[in-house]
């Protein structure tokens, strides 16, 4: 073996010059103007505009939209009528019942805030403890002889 027969097992990947002439003339696969199509210096790395952007957003985390509400609760709406389906009468409708009754989800695995909405009339007297409730529900309790314990 000589070293003149020695050949690698792999050919060299060679790039092709660009904007000399040929087949990728004018402004050779760079665009127009700006400054990508420049040679020497490129766009900045990304992380270095966030990095002057940090004393705007300090306090906020990646998604202000997020974060800046964080001691929100969401309040989860439950209809009159789908409280009529699913209790009888006297029963007590609280967050918990509801959530055992699957009228209302798990948030963040407890129990949500529970408003009762609706202007229909209640036909069953119920106990609603541990609930907000509508001016319009709240009647319509009232009318039906149920009480209200927030």
């Amino acid at each position: 073996m000589q070293l003149n027969s020695l050949s690698p097992r792999t050919k060299n990947k060679k790039v092709a010059p660009v904007g000399r002439g040929g087949r990728r003339g004018k402004t050779s696969g760079r665009g127009h103007k700006g400054q990508s199509s420049r040679a020497g210096h490129k766009i900045r790395p990304e992380a270095r505009d966030l990095i002057k952007k940090i004393p705007k957003l300090r306090g906020h985390g990646k998604n202000r939209s997020r974060t800046i509400r964080t001691n929100h609760t969401a309040i989860v709406p439950v209809n009159i009528a789908a409280i009529e389906a699913a209790y009888t009468v006297g029963e007590t409708v609280s967050p918990a019942s509801l959530l055992a009754k699957g009228l209302v989800r798990r948030i963040k695995g407890r129990a949500p805030a529970v408003k009762i909405l609706g202007a229909e009339p209640f036909t069953k007297a119920f106990v609603i403890r541990g609930c907000t409730i509508s001016v319009s529900a709240h009647k319509a309790l009232l009318a039906a002889a149920g009480t209200y314990h927030a």
